[in-house]
């Protein structure tokens, strides 16, 4: 079952700009799906139709197999089910306190106060930034930020998190705890869809990959078929993941017998190597 699919969408933009055409997309249950493409490629503008907030020009979205219908309570209900990170946290984060930020979203759905506290402390937990209820959210580092951005959105219990780059502007530490957050979750049996221009994040965490340049997907597949194809990641001002790049240089300019497809982990890299070299 697909709990995100487009059909042909194709979004203009009011001055005519085509930002997205004829874009095919499946976001199959229960997994980690990757958008990768460059700054500029459609990424942000695919995502705010996921729930919603942009409707196509062209084309059908469909959550849980059900095409979206834009009346007012059936976008309150999709938006509850599938909950968006904006790349940039201050765009999510307005109150003056972190708790107030999370208990927005289930307030303004009509839940009772006991509920909506129960679901701030939980939601807090789960992203570990417990203790921080009462501080302003312009106070906190950028992955903090991030993290209380992913409270509100876990506050509402969606059943997918669609997050945009959500480790852009942090530094190793924070992308890290992001990261494993968003595989609890997924572990847990949440949806989850990411867009990034991050290479090397990509063979870790998902299991299918999309690659979207110029408003068009021109890849799709597993992560070992997306980055087997080195031409079209170039051609998209992308980069093959450092490992398999590494691989690729020991290969064509070391002669090391290393066959593609290239291993884009720690771990495949250590087995091929093993295989070929003698201590």
């Amino acid at each position: 079952m697909n709990v995100i699919e487009t059909k042909d969408v194709s979004y203009k933009y009011p001055d005519g700009t085509l930002a997205l055409e004829k874009v095919n997309f499946q976001a199959p249950k229960g997994k980690i799906i990757a958008l990768l493409g460059p700054n500029g490629a459609g990424k942000s503008t695919l995502f705010l139709h996921f729930n919603g907030i942009l409707r196509p020009s062209s084309g059908t979205v469909l959550v849980n197999e059900k095409p979206l219908d834009y009346a007012k309570k059936s976008l309150m209900r999709v938006r509850q089910k599938v909950g968006i990170v904006f790349q940039n946290p201050d765009d999510q984060l307005f109150a003056p306190t972190v708790a107030e930020d999370v208990a927005f979203g289930p307030l303004n759905i009509g839940l009772e106060q006991d509920e909506v506290e129960k679901r701030v402390d939980e939601s807090l937990k789960r992203v570990g930034m417990e203790g921080y209820g009462n501080k302003p959210p312009h106070h906190l580092s950028g992955g903090e930020k991030k993290r209380v951005a992913i409270a509100g959105i876990l506050a509402m219990r969606p059943e997918i998190m669609v997050l945009d780059e959500p480790t852009s502007g942090l530094d190793p530490k924070g992308a890290s705890q992001i990261l494993r957050i968003l595989y609890q979750l997924n572990k847990e049996g949440m949806s989850i869809v990411i867009s990034t221009h991050d290479v090397d994040l990509v063979p870790l965490y998902a299991s299918r990959v999309y690659i979207i340049n110029e408003g068009q997907i021109i890849k799709e597949g597993t992560p070992q078929t997306v980055f087997n194809d080195e031409t079209t990641i170039r051609n998209a001002n992308l980069r093959l993941p450092r490992i398999a790049h590494l691989m690729e240089i020991l290969g064509k300019e070391d002669g090391l017998p290393f066959d593609k497809p290239y291993p884009l982990t720690i771990g495949e890299a250590r087995k091929e190597l093993l295989k070929h070299l003698k201590y």
